[in-house]
């Protein structure tokens, strides 16, 4: 269910707590759910980190935090919150900002690492950066709406490493 389909007097029963406890902590309702949001892009952020941390090399790491990133966005749960409530309960420039914090910036590490590697071509990295996210975050949302979200994961991914290996320096 969604941030609007749930009560601030369930969010409190089922978390056991006191209406009270919830704003000694949160301002309401909306300041919990952005407490959430950016639990669940570290969260994300964590997985891919630990994908690419076991692959080979540069490449492979760039690629495995890629697939992972998509993986993860594959849980309902995920794609509802990031993709769906955040933009909407909080608005798009504090959605983007925190997206930035978790998302961008470490996407952006990771081309910047593949440039000075020598693996991709030198290019200005703030608009390889956003093009990229903007079409990882639309291959998360497309893979969740999928007839068959393994097919269309295995898909994207293909079509994501021809993009990228046009990226690449010659060998």
């Amino acid at each position: 269910r969604g941030y609007h389909d749930v009560s601030t007097e369930e969010l409190v029963h089922t978390a056991q707590v006191t209406r009270g406890a919830l704003y000694h902590h949160f301002s309401g309702k909306s300041d919990l759910f952005l407490a959430v949001f950016e639990a669940v892009q570290r969260e994300i952020s964590q997985r891919i980190e630990q994908s690419a941390e076991a692959a080979p090399d540069g490449w492979d790491a760039f690629l495995a935090g890629c697939r992972a990133f998509l993986e993860t966005c594959l849980d309902p749960q995920i794609q509802r919150i990031v993709f769906i409530d955040a933009p909407a309960v909080l608005g798009w420039d504090l959605w983007r900002r925190v997206d930035t914090t978790y998302g961008l910036n470490s996407l952006k590490a990771g081309l910047a690492d593949l440039i000075n590697a020598g693996l991709i071509k030198p290019q200005p990295l703030d608009a390889l950066a956003h093009l990229l996210s903007g079409a990882m975050n639309e291959a998360a949302l497309w893979i969740t709406h999928a007839e068959s979200p393994s097919q269309a994961l295995e898909e994207a991914m293909t079509t994501l490493e021809i993009l990228l290996q046009g990226l690449r320096t010659e060998e």
